[in-house]
């Protein structure tokens, strides 16, 4: 049997235009090559869409196209992209071929065109015995998104985020004793579920790894399903065990910058006791990130963008806060102007202050000085020394002072003064000045107040 499995649609006003491209290349394919069974292993919407949203009216034209063609199965995703309801008037798009939402856990088997679903969260054994005296197609095992609200109702809030994977792991094995029957009968046995395998990689290449996480590897192949179709995670990975397999087709097209890998949608082929599949690829949109520890290298992106002409790009950079001006934002639009977007984001790195460590806890405005000389390396002698000029005069009389200085250290008169000795008495008359300038901000201030002010600021 040849199911189409989607993944992760996200219909929504932002995301139209690649959703519906991708998914209705992935609809046309899959009609093309004559799949027997479709399955949307939920997130088929971004959010809460409004009855009249375009969004809306794109994805119902396509789950009609596929109900055409093929029987299908919707599975609920995540509440806050699917709130509980919404994928409940897909099931009044069947024509052809019936639509079935899965919003409940349960099994449903599939037997001269129609569905049969379980009364409980598995076949009871008078269910289990009709399915295995009509000699159903396929059996799928749906395990939609869980209320965690009501798993911490029944087991405790403290324990609700590591107990979801211990109650769902015992659920796939009581359900893998029934699949054994299943499948020793010739029955075809699908999991269909919404959620995070610790371990899988995301499709930013992260690797997700926790206690939290809904499933384990071995928790999902205990299920005993030929093939178990997952959604939520938006790259395309799967593991292989004896002929079964595991695997996430990832999201129908390219909805975030930086995302790893093709998209597309899993076209497998499913017989008791063995499964394969094999992603097709969606036409989504080419992105380029380009990322840069400082200023942009214009060079760089000049390079870049002669070839990102109709493609997605992305600009980020990094700099201190005194240099956010030198970076052309304009320079940089008009390098892409031939690209389908262009994003820039830049992180503007503030400029931080801090007290040398320990000077309150000396007595003196002069230890704090020589305090902040240690921690910051700098030779005390010099600024003791003018500490203490300002400490005993007022401005005036150090302003005369330095005036006194520089006339004395003024050259004569002469044009026929050596050039060593106009150097000396020029590097001696630089050295005076920041002393006159540091006298001139002391004006109607205390001079102890004003140093300890500008060490604290330092």
């Amino acid at each position: 049997m040849k199911i189409a499995h989607f993944s992760d649609l996200h219909y929504a006003p932002g995301n139209l235009e690649e959703a519906d491209r991708c998914f209705g290349f992935a609809v046309g394919n899959a009609i093309t090559l004559g799949t027997d069974f479709a399955v949307i292993s939920g997130d088929a919407t971004d959010h809460r869409l409004d009855a009249h949203s375009p969004s809306l009216n794109r994805l119902a034209t396509q789950i009609h196209r596929l109900a055409r063609s093929m029987p299908v199965l919707m599975l609920q995703g995540t509440f806050s992209h699917e709130p509980p309801g919404t994928l409940k008037n897909f099931a009044l798009m069947g024509t052809e071929h019936p639509v079935f939402v899965a919003e409940r856990v349960q099994q449903v088997s599939w037997f001269e065109g129609q569905f049969f679903a379980s009364d409980g969260p598995l076949f009871s054994p008078e269910e289990l015995k009709s399915v295995l005296t009509i000699g159903a197609d396929i059996v799928f095992t749906c395990l939609p998104t869980i209320n965690k609200g009501q798993l911490a109702a029944a087991v405790g809030a403290k324990d609700a985020a590591t107990a979801l994977g211990d109650v769902l792991s015992d659920y796939l094995a009581a359900a893998g004793r029934v699949n054994s029957q299943l499948r020793a009968a010739g029955i075809r046995t699908v999991g269909v579920s919404h959620g995070t395998v610790n371990g899988c990689t995301t499709e930013h290449g992260v690797t997700m790894a926790g206690f939290d996480h809904e499933f384990s590897i071995s928790a999902l192949f205990d299920a005993e399903c030929d093939a178990f179709m997952l959604g939520h995670i938006h790259k395309h990975q799967q593991w292989e065990r004896a002929g079964r397999l595991v695997a996430y087709p990832g999201s129908i097209g390219r909805f975030h910058y930086g995302e790893e890998g093709d998209k597309g949608y899993l076209l497998w082929d499913v017989s008791a006791g063995d499964a394969s599949a094999q992603l097709v690829a969606t036409p989504a949109r080419e992105t380029v990130c380009i990322d840069f520890d400082g200023p942009p290298d214009m060079a760089r992106l000049a390079e870049i963008a002669a070839s990102s002409t109709d493609k997605f790009v992305r600009v980020r950079w990094q700099v201190d806060e005194e240099h956010r001006q030198s970076v052309d934002r304009e320079a940089i639009a008009a390098l892409f102007l031939g690209a389908s977007e262009l994003k820039v984001e830049a992180r503007i790195l503030p400029v931080t202050r801090s007290r040398a460590q320990g000077i309150s806890l000396e007595a003196t405005v002069e230890r704090k000085l020589e305090r902040w000389c240690e921690l910051t390396e700098v030779v005390p002698a010099p600024l003791l020394e003018r500490f203490h000029l300002l400490e005993a005069n007022d401005a005036e009389s150090i302003a005369a002072e330095i005036l006194g200085r520089i006339d004395t250290l003024a050259l004569p008169a002469s044009n026929e003064a050596p050039a060593s000795e106009v150097a000396v008495h020029s590097a001696a008359v630089d050295d005076e000045l920041p002393v006159l300038d540091a006298s001139v901000q002391t004006v109607n201030s205390s001079p102890a107040s004003w140093l300890e002010d500008d060490l604290f600021a330092a």
